[in-house]
């Protein structure tokens, strides 16, 4: 017995090590984006138009599609999306589309676990949701289909699919002010540094809002940590939205000094810049 039992294991490890693993036709690829404190990855493969006609031959109308090649395409979020006012938690799905020639429907599907489209598997009460979207045509030509992201900011982005001449725009939306709001609150009643104060104030400067709480808070990281220029620099922009210009001079003068000591041409330029624009609107309010 214990012959046989070798003879089949090496049969078995003979037939395993003549394989030869080729190159797939469609190579996997992983996009990973950040979008404010949340992380989304998309694991798919990149099937190639090849000189094939992709939608209404390749890619039928009307028919489930896997968004890619072989295995399903999957889609995580480690926090909560809002995707056209539908709710999705974090977690992972797997998207499939139904193409046609003027809408598609959109799936973010719960059931991961099928192979390609699921096409006799597939349950629609397993989805997540569904949405329509109206495709798009561009100019520029897509051989292999590819998702990517575009139009990222701390709260949303849109997600692209792209192959041959149609472009499939998908928005996103996370909900970064709320997580934002409660960091900064616990990180300043715990025990805060100038660079707290000064992270902050950036983070309410870039979103527009909360000026007065803005400048406060540089006014302590100024405290805590001394003269730097990007506490500066950020220090004049504040104060520039809130139209005191003479202020947002003076800092940016501040600022544009010490990025010279640290040979920061960048904020020495678009200090510079800003110093030009601002003086200019400090005689136009004075007139």
């Amino acid at each position: 017995m214990k012959v046989l039992n070798l003879i089949l294991f090496t049969c078995f490890s003979t037939v395993l090590a003549a394989q030869i693993e080729a190159p797939k036709a469609s190579p996997f690829s992983k996009v990973e984006q950040d979008i404010g404190l949340t992380k989304i990855t998309i694991a798919y493969s990149r099937p190639g138009a090849k000189g094939r006609k992709v939608l209404g031959g390749l890619v039928p109308y009307g028919r489930i599609w896997r968004v890619g090649a072989n295995e399903s395409t999957k889609f995580t979020a480690d926090g909560d999306l809002t995707i056209m006012g539908n709710n999705l938690p974090e977690g992972t799905y797997a998207l499939y589309a139904f193409p046609y020639e003027g809408h598609w429907d959109v799936v973010f599907h719960k059931n991961t676990e099928h192979w390609g489209d699921g096409r006799k598997a597939y349950d629609p009460e397993e989805d997540a949701f569904r949405i329509r979207i109206i495709p798009q045509e561009i100019s520029n030509y897509q051989e292999n289909f590819l998702i990517t992201f575009d139009e990222i900011d701390h709260n949303s982005i849109n997600m692209l699919w792209i192959w041959e001449h149609t472009l499939i725009k998908i928005p996103i939306s996370v909900d970064t002010d709320t997580k934002m709001r409660q960091e900064i609150a616990f990180k300043i009643a715990e025990n805060p540094t100038a660079q707290t104060y000064y992270e902050a104030a950036r983070y309410l400067q870039e979103q527009g809002e909360s000026y007065p709480e803005a400048l406060s808070y540089l006014n302590k990281a100024i405290e805590l940590g001394g003269d730097t220029y990007y506490f500066y620099r950020v220090k004049s922009l504040v104060e520039a939205a809130l139209k005191d210009y003479g202020s947002a001079i003076i800092s940016a003068q501040k600022s544009l000094e010490l990025a010279q000591k640290e040979d920061k041409d960048e904020f020495v330029r678009m200090n510079e810049q800003n110093i030009s624009v601002w003086s200019l609107k400090q005689i136009n309010t004075k007139q």
